[in-house]
């Protein structure tokens, strides 16, 4: 029997959150929006991604039943921070045990809902689950490490008739704490889920958190941008794709520019300013207002 229809002691031991209603902001975990926990291709990945920057170190691993949890899966995560923190800030109890229907969570990360597109809710519910996740963050010592799937469990739910009704999801212990941490989420543009590419993806959940909405912006080396996205692809090739993204300006609420400076290229990023006070600012003291570049 699969352990996502297995018994659990662990959900006999926690509350049943059911989701909210309504239209609420995408909130989004900062350190899942920092690190490179997650696949950026549609294709199965198995290669495992090895991170170590400092005291932070990832490993991320998959099987090759379902392949490593994608980007365009950790759109569940997000949907679960966002009532998480939403129930949160109403004084309502929250629980890492949380129950949806197909229909709440695909309508919130803005996908279709057919049979087909459940289908591949699950299919990600699948690798989100099977996908195993070892880091260093938020440990006491750089030594510790807290391993963890993204889902420890789900189940479809069904009703006397057998009639389906929803499903059931235990997030784990590190996700859910970082969410309950006020200075580890942010709101994100709720177009993100527009974004089709798994890199576009991944460069605007960095953008946002390392540019936010800081007036003089941000900017990163290339070559550290593609060691921060785990991806597979070379770095040649990482920086023509990047080069499309800045030449069509896809992320939303950003503006993009790439620079060369003592040799080596570089991603600029500030946000759209929509403030005439500070469209009056020069670029140069908007940026030494917002702080050091790193």
């Amino acid at each position: 029997m699969s352990a996502r229809h297995r018994p659990s002691r662990e959900r006999e031991q926690l509350d049943l959150f059911r989701a909210l209603p309504g239209d609420l902001a995408p909130r989004d975990a900062q350190d899942l929006m920092a690190y490179p926990f997650f696949s950026l291709a549609k294709s199965k990945r198995l290669a495992p991604i090895d991170f170590k920057a400092g005291a932070v170190a990832i490993r991320v691993e998959a099987v090759p039943e379902h392949g490593m949890a994608t980007i365009w899966d950790a759109d569940v995560l997000i949907w679960a921070a966002s009532q998480i923190v939403e129930a949160r800030d109403h004084g309502l109890r929250t629980s890492r045990l949380m129950a949806a229907t197909p229909y709440e969570i695909l309508t919130f990360v803005g996908r279709g809902t057919s049979a087909r597109d459940y289908e591949r809710l699950k299919a990600g519910l699948d690798r989100l689950q099977a996908t195993s996740v070892a880091t260093s963050i938020r440990q006491p010592t750089e030594r510790r490490r807290h391993r963890f799937s993204w889902i420890n469990e789900w189940k479809e739910t069904a009703d006397a008739h057998g009639r389906p009704t929803g499903v059931e999801l235990i997030v784990p212990d590190w996700f859910y704490a970082g969410v309950l941490d006020d200075a580890l989420v942010l709101t994100i543009d709720r177009a993100y889920f527009d974004l089709t590419g798994g890199l576009e993806r991944w460069l605007y959940r960095l953008v946002r958190k390392h540019g936010g909405r800081q007036v003089g912006g941000w900017s990163f080396d290339i070559a550290h941008l593609h060691l921060k996205s785990g991806s597979l692809s070379p770095l040649k090739h990482f920086a023509y794709d990047l080069r499309d993204i800045v030449k069509r300006q896809a992320l939303p609420g950003y503006v993009l520019t790439l620079e060369r400076a003592f040799g080596r290229d570089r991603l600029d990023f500030r946000p759209l300013v929509t403030d005439p006070l500070e469209l009056s600012i020069p670029r140069r003291m908007r940026a030494a207002l917002a702080g050091d570049k790193l």
